[in-house]
């Protein structure tokens, strides 16, 4: 973990004398940043929303690091459980229209929970094609993104949103949203914060316990520690691995809580601000702790709500340069967590 805080420190020190080579006053870009991040409740609130998504990716990722696996589909797999969700939802909205609360809110609660299988199925493909057929997870996850994107991209064409020329889907019914009863998000009525942040400190805090204090979890980190070893120990290395990429595929698919009922109602095609290849930064910075993951979130949370002021607030530098940043520290923190120093 020190380590990983090194290397966050050293890359946010990359990132900020590039600001200065670009004619901007590093601490006055730092100070933007934290600004926007933490300047109002409202912006506070924002800084959550985003952590929020953030935490669920972070935990797809990390709970394949711990199987031995490297997800870098969680992107595909969020949108996949995002236009699933959307899709069941307009299928009860235009076919069996809810008249109740309640019944709105069982209808959201089944598109949620079809958005989280399908999350799973497409985190299952790579599992099980790396299994069976020695495939490398990493070239499958990354096609599957494209899947993914293209899937995505026709049902928003096949359910363009008629009253607006956004690359959008039709909204749900409004009765199935969680905003008029959520809690979280009467604390800040302007913003998407809304109860998926619950839900997703809860899916971490139980990982955790699970991940370091269950045999299950035990099973999972010996086969991503030693897989032969695993094996001669009874422990069934395959299964565990395709269960890892299924849950990883799950746990991304948690982001269409926070973008559909939580707060849009409605897919947006390129809604992500790459949440998924963010969420790898995030698991790196916490080692794969599930509990750290909830720091290295908002940590990730605050960068990307805070670069959205660095459009008016500076002259040379850009939202954009949010994305250089979120480069420059995940090759920082993974160099200095996999560096191991000189051996004496």
């Amino acid at each position: 973990m020190k380590r990983a805080l090194l290397g966050f420190v050293v890359g946010m020190t990359v990132c900020l004398s590039l600001t200065w080579f670009a004619g901007e006053n590093p601490f006055h870009v730092l100070s933007v940043l934290f600004k926007s991040a933490f300047g109002s409740w409202d912006d506070l609130a924002l800084t959550l929303f985003y952590t929020t998504s953030l935490i669920f990716t972070g935990l797809s990722v990390s709970i394949a690091f711990h199987a031995g696996l490297f997800n870098i589909g969680a992107e595909g797999q969020l949108n996949i459980a995002t236009v699933v969700t959307t899709g069941v939802g307009l299928f009860f909205t235009f076919w069996f229209p809810p008249t109740h609360v309640a019944v709105a809110l069982i209808y959201s609660v089944a598109s949620v929970l079809a958005g989280l299988l399908a999350g799973g199925f497409w985190g299952f493909l790579p599992g099980y094609f790396k299994v069976k057929r020695d495939a490398h997870e990493v070239i499958l996850t990354m096609m599957l993104n494209f899947v993914a994107a293209g899937l995505a991209a026709s049902f928003v064409t096949n359910n363009q949103n008629p009253n607006s020329q956004n690359p959008e889907s039709s909204p749900v019914s409004p009765l199935m949203s969680w905003q008029p009863w959520d809690p979280l998000h009467k604390l800040a009525p302007d913003t998407p914060f809304n109860i998926s942040f619950l839900f997703a400190v809860a899916a971490a805090l139980i990982l955790g316990v699970l991940l370091y204090k269950s045999r299950w979890g035990f099973e999972i980190r010996s086969t991503g520690l030693n897989e032969e070893a695993a094996q001669m120990n009874s422990i069934p290395a395959p299964k565990v691995k395709i269960l890892a990429m299924c849950l990883a595929g799950l746990f991304a698919g948690g982001v269409a809580l926070n973008e559909i009922f939580g707060a849009h109602m409605k897919y947006r095609l390129g809604f992500s601000p790459e949440y998924g290849f963010i969420g790898i930064a995030v698991a790196l910075l916490a080692r794969n702790h599930p509990w750290a993951i909830l720091l290295s979130a908002f940590l990730f949370g605050a960068l990307q709500k805070g670069a959205g002021d660095l459009d008016l607030e500076t002259n040379a530098i850009t939202r954009d340069f949010a994305k250089v940043m979120q480069a420059i520290l995940i090759l920082s923190v993974s160099s200095f967590s996999l560096w191991k120093g000189k051996k004496k």
